[in-house]
């Protein structure tokens, strides 16, 4: 590949042309908001001239309800030998493509499962897809070269190339993006009128269910209209559980032993079934979950205390498997927990004492 064009200069547009552009492909930047697109040339992602003829691969970065008007424009001028898109919804975009009786045999649909709470190119990086699953969902119409171009955009961009059936693909991430999202805005909206005092107790758990809510509506509003049965299938079974949890709880109140007994056993059966399933998301690299033992240090909030905490454990010879933050509520400091194999737990800990932090249980 020694050009594309990108069309649609968002966040992952732009990182994809960042990502593009840093290992030498020449890469032309449109969008229908061109004060977007010189933000984002701006930036280095490429140029925002029309190329003198068809590119190597365009890159469709619109959202989903846009994908098929933009691809089928793009493919009936001949902009490109190769056309993907990045939306995040690939079973309806590629029906709409087959109904208005397009040559797919230089289409391929992708999906990279990467993003941040921020949008538009000023929040575009170019490792964004690092390490990250890239969704492909080609048809047996697919053309072989049009397979390789989509692969080796993925190799530029480091990420790990993962083959599905769009409708399955759709399935899945309406079970582990579209449905949380909705969860958690529901329960970050429940924050928006209550009392300053207790909003001031938030902790680290709330932070990390509402996080995702933070999101552009908008943007989501697109996704969602796009995937909006298997989402809605998710939640009926979500409200079935809402409701039986209800009932557990209200259990819990009476005065009748056997409905507290009840009670009781329905809030374990969630809980426990919630344990069952959080233990299958997947680890470090993508390998199953690992238990950690978490050493937790109490820092004050001044530059270099991260990198001094790490380098620490680097000369203790002690590896960083993962890393939380928790903030002090209206105070200058915050416990850091470090996560590490259980045997390395000691070592570190001993280590970090020795260095005169502030370790805590």
């Amino acid at each position: 590949m020694r050009t594309a064009l990108v069309i649609g200069t968002g966040l992952i547009g732009t990182s994809a042309a960042l990502a593009l552009t840093q290992r030498g492909v020449t890469v032309h930047l449109t969008d229908r908001d061109p004060e977007q697109a010189r933000t984002a040339t701006a930036l280095g992602a490429g140029t925002d001239e029309a190329p003198g003829g068809p590119v190597d691969l365009a890159i469709v970065a619109a959202p989903p309800a846009l994908v098929a008007d933009v691809l089928a424009d793009a493919m009936e001028r001949g902009a490109a030998r190769g056309y993907i898109d990045v939306a995040s919804v690939k079973g309806g975009p590629r029906r709409e493509l087959e109904a208005r009786g397009l040559d797919l045999s230089a289409y391929i649909g992708t999906h990279p499962m990467s993003g941040r709470e921020k949008s538009g190119p000023l929040a575009a990086t170019g490792d964004l897809f690092e390490g990250r699953p890239w969704v492909l969902t080609p048809t047996r119409d697919t053309d072989t070269e049009v397979l390789n171009l989509a692969l080796e955009l993925i190799s530029h961009c480091r990420a790990v190339p993962v083959v599905m059936d769009a409708d399955a693909h759709d399935r899945a991430v309406a079970l582990v993006s579209h449905m949380p999202h909705l969860v958690s805005s529901m329960v970050a909206a429940r924050l928006e009128h209550a009392e300053e005092a207790a909003v001031r107790l938030c902790g680290q758990g709330i932070r990390d269910v509402t996080r995702i809510a933070a999101s552009d509506p908008r943007m989501w509003i697109d996704i969602l209209s796009a995937n909006p049965g298997p989402v809605a299938d998710l939640l009926t079974d979500v409200a079935a559980d809402l409701e039986e949890t209800v009932r557990a709880l209200r259990g819990l109140q009476s005065s009748d032993e056997g409905e507290r007994r009840d009670g009781g056993t329905g809030i374990a059966s969630v809980l426990r079934r919630g344990n069952a399933g959080q233990v299958r998301v997947p680890g470090k690299h993508g390998s199953a979950p690992r238990a950690y033992e978490t050493v937790a240090v109490l820092i004050d909030d001044q530059p270099g205390q991260l990198a001094r905490i790490f380098a620490d454990a680097g000369m203790a010879g002690v590896n960083i498997e993962d890393v939380r933050i928790e903030h002090a509520t209206g105070q200058q400091a915050g416990l850091v927990q470090l996560m590490v194999e259980p045997k390395a737990a000691a070592v570190l800990t001993a280590a970090l004492k020795d260095r005169g932090w502030a370790i805590r249980q």
